[in-house]
């Protein structure tokens, strides 16, 4: 059984009438998990891509959002909560999973309990906290190709019935998995270190408190991108002296990664005779830089095209929120109410370096980025057991956000205006909005393990700015809200004396006012409101243990994800197209069995399996955008103690080598593809001890 906090209370996640999947701690382990990639490779309907390791896309049931980063004044579609808390910005999400008790990944809209942009679904990180009955010291060594060094040290202490603390390191080093021809050096390496510490007490039997802090840092050299062109349909332009192994690189400038990221959360929870009282306090700070040659080739010399932008950027937050979870009248009445509010501030300055053949317009623009931002909210859901089994559930949040921004276009250097740049700017802008989302479900326990649900759910994001706008009018415009509704029914099982889990969840969702990032050729990445879609979907997870020690898992997903008109703000009509990163088709299935082979010695085997089929990259739906279906292997064995105290494990992914993009920008001009690529085969050996 998995307990699950779907919706802020604790659940199993059988009885939680939401499409969520939960992974925990033993799970992520057998199938080294350590990545929200690996993640979104056994979860439905979920991808998992990044323009770079500080910018992640996340995309769930087909809505995303890429390159929130490039812009201060934008959000998220898809958020991360960590420990309960809203991560904002990129900078401070898409790091590598350690000392996790579970992650919940919750798909479509969770506007009511969750609420702040929470449009496309949430992934929900939850941490180990202190155990005031357990003592212990563990870690983790692995080696693997391209010189992976990866150490982890966990332990827990506790100081009497009242006091317990908690705390992991974790540390990472690898080489690159492409090397730059221009420069000589490996590029996209890794080395990040961080860590983490809880302190959990309880001065009476009622009250309960854990502060915990934590801090990570990592370094890459940058990661510039294959560069392709396709001389069947470029009309005779061809990218000249670019090496045809996608993983060696043709850039004049490595670039960087350099992050930093931390916070401290304080969490106290009250039982009261009236439920529980839980406040969430948290201060959260991340800094991120990033240079990275963009568009680093030449295209029929001497006409040489050199486009390197560069963003520096630091945010820090402070939110709060206070909720009651209550059950009343013999517990025939339950649910949770309470109070939100986040501060946000972001400075950021994006710099980009454009070198054309028309000398009007090269040179190097800067767009710094000041914005403020606050929200508000107040919310609450209830559910009322109607007769036994049934159960009528209503919940709606309502939300006030502000942003405050101080927007620039500044010539660094000519000779002339680099685009997007047409003339020099210093504006100042504001916008409010507010949003109301309600929360409808009925639920029906048709069996002891059998739940039928049906919901109705809507969501919204918050509106924003343009970060590299041409000129300052278009700068002090803002874009407006996203709104999605989501249909849903689905059914929650367990048969065959618990040894059949299936889940099974078909949607029907409507957005409006889409927020669509597009690039226009040569110039910049514009957000604006230029679309409505409908997406329908099913999806379904299933686990089967027919006997002792074996395990399958599998899911499905099926989406039919389409813009139902894309006009105005739009670059082009793009009506009838499938959405970005909304694969049709989406499969896992993954085989595990763990035997004694003596009185003392276990072993475990693993085996998974994930297709996706086509994605695109971009609203337009090119063929040069666009990352054919593909198959990734995994497989794990380990030799381990029947009491867990040591572990042996040797690891591989991605077995069959296969060459998948993780991002692609297109130039269609040139019929040009930039490719940046997921990690090729990788492989190596962990072991791991406690005492």
């Amino acid at each position: 059984m998995i307990v699950v906090t779907a919706q802020r209370v604790e659940e199993n996640l059988q009885d939680v009438p939401i499409a969520v999947t939960a992974f925990d701690a033993e799970q992520l382990r057998n199938s080294r998990a350590n990545s929200i990639q690996d993640i979104a490779q056994l979860t439905p309907s979920f991808t998992a891509t990044e323009v770079n390791p500080g910018e992640p896309n996340f995309s769930i049931r087909g809505i995303g959002t890429e390159g929130i980063n490039s812009n201060a004044g934008g959000d998220p579609s898809v958020v991360m909560f960590v420990d309960g808390v809203y991560i904002g910005r990129g900078g401070g999400s898409n790091l590598e999973l350690y000392d996790l008790e579970r992650v919940e990944v919750l798909r479509g809209p969770q506007g009511t309990l969750f609420g702040k942009n929470v449009v496309g679904g949430a992934i929900s990180l939850v941490s180990r906290l202190p155990d005031f009955s357990d003592e212990f010291v563990s870690g983790t060594a692995t080696y693997g190709n391209y010189d992976r060094l990866e150490l982890t040290g966990r332990f827990n202490y506790a100081l009497g019935d009242m006091a317990a603390v908690s705390g992991a390191v974790h540390y990472v080093n690898r080489d690159g998995y492409s090397f730059n021809q221009t420069t000589g050096n490996d590029v996209d390496d890794q080395e990040a270190a961080g860590g983490r510490l809880s302190v959990r007490v309880r001065p009476s039997s009622t009250v309960d408190i854990v502060v915990t802090g934590d801090y990570t840092e990592q370094n890459q050299r940058g990661q510039p991108r294959d560069n392709v062109c396709d001389a069947s349909v470029d009309g005779g332009v061809h990218c000249a002296g670019v090496n045809p192994d996608p993983r060696i690189v043709n850039a004049v400038d490595d670039g960087y990664l350099d992050r930093e990221v931390g916070g401290i959360t304080g969490q106290l929870t009250i039982d009261a005779p009236f439920g529980e009282i839980t406040s969430i306090t948290a201060y959260r700070q991340a800094t991120y830089a990033h240079r990275d040659a963009f568009f680093s080739n030449p295209i029929n010399p001497p006409a040489q095209i050199e486009s390197i932008n560069e963003n520096i950027e630091s945010s820090h937050q402070f939110s709060q929120e206070v909720r009651l979870a209550f059950d009343l009248l013999d517990d025939r009445l339950s649910g949770v109410v309470g109070l939100y509010m986040l501060d946000e501030h972001i400075e950021r300055e994006e710099i980009l370096e454009q070198f054309f053949p028309v000398p009007a317009s090269t040179g190097v623009g800067s767009f710094p980025q000041v914005v403020d931002s606050e929200s508000y909210a107040i919310f609450g859901q209830a559910g009322f057991e109607i007769f036994p089994g049934f159960t009528a559930t209503i919940g709606a949040r309502m939300t006030w956000e502000s942003k405050d921004a101080q927007l620039q276009g500044r010539l660094l250097s000519g000779p002339g205006l680099p685009p997007p740049l047409a003339t020099p700017y210093n504006v100042t802008a504001s916008e409010s909005w507010n949003a109301f989302t309600p929360r409808f479900a009925l639920e029906y326990e048709a069996a002891d393990d059998v739940l039928l649900y049906a919901s109705a759910a809507r969501g919204f994001k918050s509106g924003g700015f343009q970060g590299t706008a041409g000129n300052g009018a278009s700068a002090a415009i803002p874009y407006d809200p996203e709104y999605a509704w989501n249909y849903e029914i689905g059914v929650k099982s367990r048969f065959w004396n618990d040894r059949v889990q299936l889940n099974v969840a078909a949607f029907h969702t409507d957005y409006t006012d889409l927020q669509v990032s597009q690039l226009v050729p040569l110039c910049c990445v514009v957000i604006g409101n230029a679309a409505d879609a409908q997406i329908d979907g099913l999806e379904v997870e299933l686990s089967l243990s027919p006997w002792r020690g074996f395990r399958i898992d599998g899911a499905y997903s099926w989406l039919d994800a389409e813009f139902t008109s894309f006009a105005t703000g739009a670059t082009a009509d793009f009506t009838g197209n499938t959405l970005p990163r909304a694969p049709e088709h989406q499969l896992s299935l993954a085989a595990q069995y763990e035997t004694p082979i003596t009185g003392s010695i276990n072993i475990l085997g693993r085996v998974a399996w994930a297709y996706r089929s086509s994605v695109f990259f971009e609203a337009s739906n090119t063929p040069l955008e666009v990352q054919e279906g593909h198959s990734l292997l995994d497989a794990r064995l380990a030799v381990r103690s029947a009491d867990d105290d040591w572990e042996v494990a040797i690891w591989g992914k991605n077995l069959t080598d296969e060459l998948v993009r993780n991002h692609i920008v297109a130039f269609a001009p040139f019929a040009q593809q930039l490719n940046i690529y997921q990690p090729p085969r990788t492989y190596g050996v962990s072991v791991s001890f406690t005492f």
